[in-house]
């Protein structure tokens, strides 16, 4: 496998986590998680979005960069691929759906100094599934906070991750994650497995889990 630097990526409830978990220890490859349970603002935010978002988005920002600004100096010769379960432009795909537009300048400003000082991934993996089947996984994993988001907000944070994907040529394997259960069915961890082991062209390609 080539790749050194993976991310993957998704709406909420699309499954990053537990893939990101499975690909990592299939490759001894270093794991780099999303901390949003240490973030005290998000239990706030979805319970009154306008006064909340601001600080929310700034602290994820701040969190993502602490982490990934390690990748800059961290050479680790036992573990060459790093696997995350977050995209650092995820602050701005967030932000541009949570925040009013002065807000959104600012936070556009703070976020073009900061990312330009990481690591790019090589490869995204995006798992593309319907609002259905994110509720159903939100409430299975049942953190209180989440479960009354809305299917309005998880369509709007969909279509502002595929307008991203769209928009930026980087290489991007979208994964049709309607029936996935990476966990239960070792042919949907073979399909990622498999797809890894490939070169790819700049752009968006495809694949579907038996």
């Amino acid at each position: 496998m080539k790749y050194h630097f993976i991310t993957i990526e998704g709406n909420i409830g699309a499954g990053k986590t537990t893939l990101a978990h499975l690909l990592s220890r299939h490759y001894n490859a270093r794991l780099i998680l999303e901390e949003f349970a240490d973030n005290p603002f998000l239990p706030k935010f979805y319970e009154n979005p306008q006064q909340y978002a601001f600080p929310l988005e700034l602290f994820f920002m701040a969190e993502r960069y602490k982490q990934l600004k390690e990748l800059i100096h961290t050479n680790d010769l036992f573990q060459r691929t790093t696997i995350t379960d977050y995209l650092f432009t995820k602050c701005l795909l967030f932000a541009k759906v949570n925040l009013p537009e002065e807000e959104y300048r600012l936070y556009q400003k703070l976020f073009e100094i900061i990312h330009q000082q990481l690591v790019q991934p090589e490869l995204l993996i995006y798992l593309h599934a319907p609002v259905e089947r994110l509720q159903q996984n939100i409430k299975k994993r049942n953190r209180s906070y989440e479960q009354h988001i809305p299917d309005e907000y998880l369509l709007n944070i969909q279509q502002t991750y595929t307008n991203y994907i769209k928009q930026h040529n980087m290489k991007t394997l979208i994964v049709d994650a309607s029936n996935a259960d990476f966990l239960g069915n070792p042919k949907h961890l073979q399909v990622i497995i498999d797809a890894l082991e490939k070169d790819y062209e700049p752009g968006q390609h495809y694949f579907t889990l038996p």
